[in-house]
């Protein structure tokens, strides 16, 4: 029901999460990010309390394979779970359990790795990995173009409803954090149409933050 990319960029070390799902909501359980540590999806039958420990592990020192199976083994029920980490330097971990869903596949890439369940096919998660690489932007548009290549591959075996898209970077909040919590059909395109939208404004918002006396104008009424 779930299929996603986690990328770094090398060039900024920005790590990134795009992910799609037939179910409601899915930025809101499976994506876990935190700035200069790591990036997780927990996807499959879903436990996101994965994604904030193997974080924490990650923080620690620990290596991806071993915040994963850390927290794999603490939490109980590993069977059902499918789990992508990437650390800050782009090293990484994967786990399918026995009871993933329908087809399922997994793979790491350059500078990324990929997992998807109840694929429309296998080569769905080869898709994802290759258009991540060759791919050419920032890291939110490359995370984009993989799923836009998913997509063309199959998909899931059935349609896809909700999409997210987050990035962090040098500061501890998420500089990308955009969601489409459900759409009747395409969802990876409404977001791709947000971030669209969010791009131009995405420096102006950092900008605020850090220094509101120099914060452009709002453009509502009242901003004088």
């Amino acid at each position: 029901m779930t299929f996603s990319i986690v990328g770094r960029c090398t060039e900024t070390g920005q790590l990134g999460i795009a992910i799609s799902s037939s179910s409601i909501a899915v930025g809101a359980r499976c994506p876990w990010l935190r700035a200069g540590v790591g990036a997780v999806s927990t996807q499959n039958i879903t436990l996101p309390a994965l994604g904030p420990q193997i974080l924490d592990w990650l923080a620690t020192g620990q290596a991806p394979a071993e915040a994963l199976d850390r927290a794999l083994s603490s939490n109980g029920w590993s069977q059902y779970r499918q789990v992508a980490v990437l650390d800050s330097q782009g090293n990484s971990a994967l786990f399918s359990g026995s009871e993933a869903l329908g087809r399922h596949n997994a793979l790491a890439g350059e500078q990324c790795v990929a997992a998807g369940n109840l694929l429309a096919e296998g080569a769905v998660i080869e898709a994802l990995v290759e258009a991540f690489e060759q791919a050419s932007g920032c890291l939110a548009d490359r995370l984009l173009a993989a799923m836009h290549a998913a997509m063309a591959r199959g998909g899931e075996a059935g349609p896809v409803h909700s999409a997210a898209l987050q990035v962090v970077g040098d500061l501890v909040w998420p500089i990308i954090d955009l969601r489409v919590d459900w759409a009747e059909s395409d969802p990876i395109g409404e977001l791709d149409a947000l971030w669209r939208a969010y791009q131009p404004q995405m420096d102006d918002y950092i900008v605020r933050a850090l220094d509101p006396t120099q914060a452009p104008r709002y453009g509502v009424p009242g901003d004088e």
